[in-house]
């Protein structure tokens, strides 16, 4: 067995966790908050592909997050018999007749400026589509900018922290068009072919489950085809692989969007089984965890910054529901996060990589004592 093997049965034997989880796990709630998991695995591999191979520090990934979360919310929301004027046969949201002026129709185009917006969300698949095209418009705007500007290091960090920031303000501020910091509650299920997918079942908990292991494989097949090769010598030395007559931008660029795309992704996934899209999205503290979840799980690998978000927040629900830790539980996280920043540098996968090189050396030696002797 050599290391790509180990890899691969690395990959099988986490897929084939997640498939058998509902046998050992039958308490709905479980299933759900495990659905949620699988959601932050997915933001971990957005993560890896950004920071870990781009090498792009992207502090605003909850930006492309919540705006994936908000398309299919709006769906969902109209969809919802009880979020709707009482009497209207509008896709009216409630929240528009509380904002709305005094004397405004239950027509959704007379209620106020920009209600228009939410007409083509009446169909679900136009929710879905949007949820996967926004982000990534938004990503091809934004690093068309930043990467044939030439911007990097820190100041990639600093725009898309100052991005996301200004897209939460927006959508507070717009309280009429999108509750403001109450967000979009009292969603209906998702329906696929008259099936819906109550947040508390099996087969939504699949639905996640599934979507991340198509993301996983797909994100590591990615990376290692010859674009991803070239984008992880951008990574190390962008001026030489511009010197050998690559276009950089254009594969940051492309990765970048592909970051934004699974970010998006996991918005609308998340929105399926928690029920609501709040601004709380787009706080600088839930991007900011991101890259705690794949610094603690190794930025580098890909199935490393999934395994590291989802154990960082089963960790985290652990210690935060118990009496002893409930007050502190924010320090135990912080402390983890800076031991793994100060002895394991290249977190857990790392620490995985390094045992399984050292049995491939130990399994070399012994094989070679033996020949060395009949040798002699």
């Amino acid at each position: 067995m050599n290391p790509r093997s180990v890899t691969v049965a690395a990959y099988a034997a986490f897929i084939a966790a997640l498939m058998l989880l509902p046998l050992v796990v039958s308490d709905p709630f479980w299933l759900n908050r495990f659905a949620k998991y699988c959601v932050y695995g997915i933001l971990g591999v957005s993560i890896a592909l950004s920071w870990g191979y781009a090498g792009v520090l992207n502090l605003g990934q909850g930006l492309f997050f919540g705006l994936g979360a908000y398309m299919i919310a709006m769906s969902l929301k109209l969809a919802s018999a009880t979020s709707l004027q009482q009497g209207s046969d509008k896709p009216v949201p409630d929240f528009m007749l509380w904002n709305a002026e005094p004397g405004a129709t239950t027509d959704l185009c007379c209620i106020n400026k920009g209600s228009f917006l939410w007409i083509p969300f009446q169909w679900q698949w136009f929710g879905v589509a949007m949820g996967l095209a926004l982000p990534t418009l938004v990503a091809v705007i934004l690093g068309a900018v930043i990467f044939r500007k030439r911007i990097a290091g820190v100041f990639v960090s600093i725009v898309t922290l100052a991005l996301v920031l200004l897209v939460r303000l927006v959508l507070i501020d717009a309280q009429p068009l999108t509750n403001g910091f109450n967000g979009l509650t009292d969603l209906g299920w998702f329906t696929v072919a008259g099936f819906e997918f109550d947040p508390y079942v099996t087969p939504t908990y699949y639905l996640v489950a599934v979507s991340l292991s198509v993301v996983l494989i797909g994100a590591r097949l990615l990376v290692e085809t010859r674009a991803g090769l070239i984008l992880q010598a951008i990574r190390d030395d962008e001026n030489r692989a511009r010197y050998l007559g690559f276009d950089v931008p254009a594969y940051q660029i492309f990765f970048f969007c592909v970051s934004a795309l699974i970010a998006g992704f996991a918005g609308m996934l998340y929105v399926l089984a928690a029920e609501f899209a709040s601004p709380t999205f787009m706080d600088l503290t839930f991007s900011i965890t991101m890259v705690v979840w794949a610094a603690v799980g190794g930025r580098s690998s890909i199935l490393g910054a999934c395994i590291g978000a989802m154990l960082i927040n089963t960790i985290e629900a652990s210690i935060s529901e118990s009496a002893v830790f409930m007050e502190a539980w924010k320090v135990v996280i912080g402390l983890m996060f800076v031991f793994v920043v100060l002895y394991l540098p290249r977190g857990l996968a790392g620490v995985a990589k390094d045992v399984v090189a050292r049995l491939f050396a130990r399994r070399e030696r012994s094989a070679a004592a033996p020949v060395a002797a009949a040798g002699e």
